[in-house]
């Protein structure tokens, strides 16, 4: 397999009912940037950019837009998670022989100067491999959507790259799951874990490409225990889907900060688990205080710390936030954070009143 397993994060192409309004809330909660927009007639693209974070919010204009159906079945949420390489016809050869499933033969774009072929991810997402042409306009940011001067200048808040997917799927898919991204695409498997929360237990193993930048932790619930979250998430998003998008950061304390201020909401962890923090982790940056006053989970896999935190999901159905992640040299995650942060999303789903919109902002 030389040119699927190459494969590279280009960008997150979330397809939702209103491209101007989720943009305006990552411009200004989030602090990322409009860097491009497209209108064609059957859908709308806008494309906002910090770091190394290219999210396109894509809204259908007509029935026949794939955007229509999706957002009916699932509400806004990520569709297609683009990936670049070196030559798509050869990489969606590759996958499809490997056993990857075919959604779009290769399409040259004359006007874009790229190659585009696309195959099934899991549920309805999907995997676009992306070649650029020589002759390619270097201010296409994705095919038909040309950079553009910004709406305003933002310096963001810290946010990097996007460290990971949250992926959840039904009751038995998960081996499944993770042998389609091996075989098809050459991922290897870096993490596997049992999270028990409660009465209920979630199976969770983690897949990553070959440059480390796709990083995919695949959730089912376990149906000997008693139904939970996930299964909700399934019940609620019509299938298998992405949960969450984690995003790292430099200085997640800084970025917590800020986002607060711009309104984000957090979810929280009990006093009790900062008073055991020091019994089981020596801090090499920050210190308890900061970590418990802002609701941030420190722990440590093999080769470093790590520090997390969600946001609140304001998703009308409650099946989207998002994560901040600062790593300290770990590679995976902590057995104690993971729990930790599955209990806090417990307790917000059962606290009275929670929910709203898309993100995390408090409105």
């Amino acid at each position: 397999m030389q040119y699927a397993h190459r494969a590279t994060l280009h960008h997150v192409e979330f397809y939702v009912s209103d491209a101007e309004a989720r943009a305006a809330e990552m411009v200004e909660v989030y602090g990322f940037r409009v860097f491009g927009r497209n209108t064609a007639d059957d859908h709308r693209s806008v494309a906002v950019r910090q770091g190394d974070i290219t999210f396109v919010y894509t809204q259908a204009l007509t029935p026949e837009h794939a955007a229509h159906t999706y957002t009916d079945t699932h509400g806004d949420a990520p569709a297609v998670i683009w990936l670049a390489c070196d030559d798509a016809r050869a990489a969606f050869q590759e996958a499809v022989a490997a056993g990857a499933i075919a959604l779009q033969e290769p399409v040259e774009d004359s006007v874009s100067r790229c190659v585009t072929a696309t195959i099934r991810a899991f549920g309805n997402v999907r995997h676009t491999f992306l070649q650029w042409l020589p002759g390619a306009d270097t201010k296409h940011i994705a095919p038909g959507i040309i950079a553009s001067a910004q709406d305003r200048p933002n310096e963001g808040v810290g946010l990097l790259a996007v460290d990971h997917f949250a992926v959840c799927v039904p009751a038995g898919q998960l081996d499944a799951t993770i042998a389609y991204y091996e075989q098809a695409l050459g991922f290897r498997k870096i993490f596997e874990e049992q999270i028990i929360v409660g009465r209920q237990s979630m199976l969770s193993q983690v897949v990553q490409n070959a440059a480390g930048d796709v990083t995919l932790t695949i959730i089912e619930p376990d149906t000997t225990r008693e139904p939970g979250q996930i299964d909700k998430f399934i019940r609620e998003h019509g299938g298998a889907g992405v949960q969450h998008i984690a995003f790292s950061c430099c200085d997640v304390v800084d970025s917590v900060r800020m986002l607060r201020a711009a309104g984000v909401v957090f979810l929280s962890s009990p006093d009790t688990y900062y008073e055991n923090l020091p019994k089981r982790l020596s801090l090499r940056k920050y210190d308890v205080a900061e970590l418990r006053d802002l609701g941030l989970l420190a722990d440590s896999d093999h080769a470093g710390q790590l520090f997390q935190i969600f946001t609140r999901s304001t998703h009308p159905r409650g099946t989207f936030f998002l994560e901040l992640i600062e790593r300290l040299g770990a590679e995976t995650f902590g057995s104690g954070n993971i729990k930790a942060l599955y209990e806090a999303v417990e307790q917000d789903m059962t606290a009275p009143a929670s929910g709203g919109g898309g993100t995390g902002r408090e409105h």
